[in-house]
């Protein structure tokens, strides 16, 4: 399993970093575990699959 970071995440969803974090804290994108700082890491497979259905409903 390949971790992303809340930065990678936002870049390949191509929002701001708050927006991960804001998706992470709403429980709509969820994190696997925290790095050494408490910052959220993600499964990549978990956000690929979240970018495929929010594009299908409109949008992140």
């Amino acid at each position: 399993m390949s971790l992303m970071t809340v930065a990678e995440v936002a870049e390949f969803l191509g929002v701001q970093e708050i927006r991960v974090q804001r998706l992470e804290r709403e429980s709509l994108l969820l994190a696997k575990e925290r790095d050494e700082n408490g910052q959220p890491v993600f499964a990549k497979d978990d956000v690929e699959r979240y970018k495929t259905f929010a594009e299908r409903i409109g949008g992140i």
